[in-house]
């Protein structure tokens, strides 16, 4: 068995094409409805928002789509990522399996976000667009779309969900480095903020309610001003398989195929990104690898939410996406996994966990921190709160082929790192951490309110 830690891919083993899933969906995903006239939304309708190449790649069902070559200049400041055996976690938990994480955390945003932050500029700058809005969670999108906003010399403004432009001051920090304005969601700045400081003046805020104010101020300019996201969208997910496309030639390097894939969920870009690849393999080739969405066990939506059409956002500007949802008005706990506070799944991920190709696991808070620290100190690198739910299934997965006497490979992603999130380590240690147990009564008021419509 080779002993090699780490295994690398050159510039020119970069992949020059992004996968599309959806080309080899035995079912494809359900098409976005106008949610006033409750049609297929069409592309004139997307215009408001998105420029027309990344429109173009949303209703796609090409199987490979080329990258530009000015994106994939921009990529080799940080890909290929490295492909990592994970040796003293293998260690620490005296398991037989073989454990391999694909290290995201290298880009220099720290996080696999720039996959898509880097194209989504510019297709935006190539049609002419002089403003960006959009919004984060827990500021690793907001940071990789800063970078690539001024890399294109655009103007971004990123509505930072509230409880994560708190906790984690130094994301915001690294946006306005970069260029960006940073407001706190909700804001006063927009009719959507407004109103929800009026219902609740100590609104902590949540993705979906973000999205609305981001959406509202580019649809006041559409001419100048588009809006741009960071996961849930099937154009997003289609820029994020450079992550699965190399860990499939980098697996192939160590010798090794995996038997499960592991990656943690929000709206779906990093799982996507990884897992898509493999899934493939499944697709095409009959192959039986289990892929693994990991999502945070107080924000269950695609173990607990239900399959409607759903809004992506709270207010109403967004289509009305086929997807598990735990209705547009939930409101997640103030968990430090900011990233994965999204009410609802991507349609892409949605249908394939409808029809049984991808698994889905809840992991309480806790469990993920635990899982974390034992691997900050069996690797070296301190992941984000995001990324340690992946890292928790992939010790379940290691101490389950322990308990059973026998030897699996485990592949999970380490979407990014957690420097810039030292505090909820500190409030972790502090003993302030707390799982949340939500109550059936909570999500079924929530998807009370939805139409029903699928």
């Amino acid at each position: 068995m080779s002993k090699t830690k780490k295994f690398l891919l050159d510039d020119r083993q970069m992949p020059t094409q992004w996968y599309n899933v959806v080309a080899d969906m035995p079912t494809k995903p359900l098409p976005p409805l106008n949610p006033q006239t409750k049609q297929p939304v069409t592309k004139a309708e997307m215009s408001m928002l998105f420029p027309d190449a990344l429109i173009d790649q949303e209703m796609s069902a090409e199987r490979l789509i080329d990258i530009p070559d000015q994106v994939q200049d921009l990529y080799k400041i940080w890909r290929c990522t490295p492909l990592v055996r994970a040796y003293g976690l293998e260690k620490a938990l005296d398991t037989p399996a073989r454990i391999y994480f694909k290290n995201e955390s290298v880009s220099p945003a720290g996080s696999h976000k720039p996959n898509s932050a880097i194209p989504q500029a510019y297709y935006n700058y190539k049609q002419g667009i002089k403003h960006l809005t959009t919004e984060t969670g827990g500021g690793q999108w907001g940071s990789a779309i800063a970078m690539a906003s001024q890399l294109f010399g655009i103007d971004l403004k990123v509505y930072m969900v509230k409880v994560s432009y708190n906790q984690k001051p130094y994301r915001k920090l690294a946006m306005n480095t970069w260029g960006a304005e940073v407001i706190p969601s909700p804001s006063d700045t927009t009719e959507a903020g407004r109103a929800a400081l009026l219902a609740d003046p100590d609104c902590s805020g949540s993705l979906g309610l973000a999205i609305s104010e981001a959406i509202e101020v580019a649809v006041r300019n559409p001419d100048t001003t588009k809006y741009c996201l960071g996961s849930v969208l099937n154009h997003v997910l289609l820029h994020q398989t450079v992550i699965g496309q190399e860990a499939v030639a980098q697996m192939e390097m160590a010798g090794n195929e995996p038997d499960v894939v592991i990656g943690c969920f929000g709206g779906g870009s990093n799982f996507g990104g990884i897992g898509m690849p493999f899934l493939r393999k499944n697709l095409t080739e009959g192959k039986k690898i289990r892929i693994v969405a990991v999502e945070p066990a107080s924000c269950p939506k695609l173990t607990r939410g239900v399959f409607q059409y759903d809004l992506g956002d709270t207010v109403g500007f967004t289509p009305l996406i086929a997807m598990y949802t735990l209705g547009h008005n939930f409101q997640p706990a103030d968990i430090h996994a900011g990233g994965l506070r999204y009410h609802g799944a991507g349609s892409i991920v949605s249908q394939l966990l409808k029809d049984g190709l991808i698994e889905a696991v809840a992991m309480p808070q806790l469990e993920t921190f635990a899982a974390g620290v034992m691997f900050a100190r069996a690797e070296g690198i301190i992941p984000a709160p995001e990324s340690t739910h992946a890292i928790a299934v992939a010790v379940r997965e290691a101490l389950q082929a322990k308990e059973e006497g026998r030897s699996k490979t485990i592949l999970f992603n380490l979407s990014g790192h957690g420097l810039i999130d030292l505090y909820a380590y500190d409030q972790y240690f502090a003993g302030k951490l707390t799982n949340y147990d939500l109550p059936d009564s909570e999500i079924r008021r929530s998807v009370e309110q939805l139409d029903g419509i699928i």
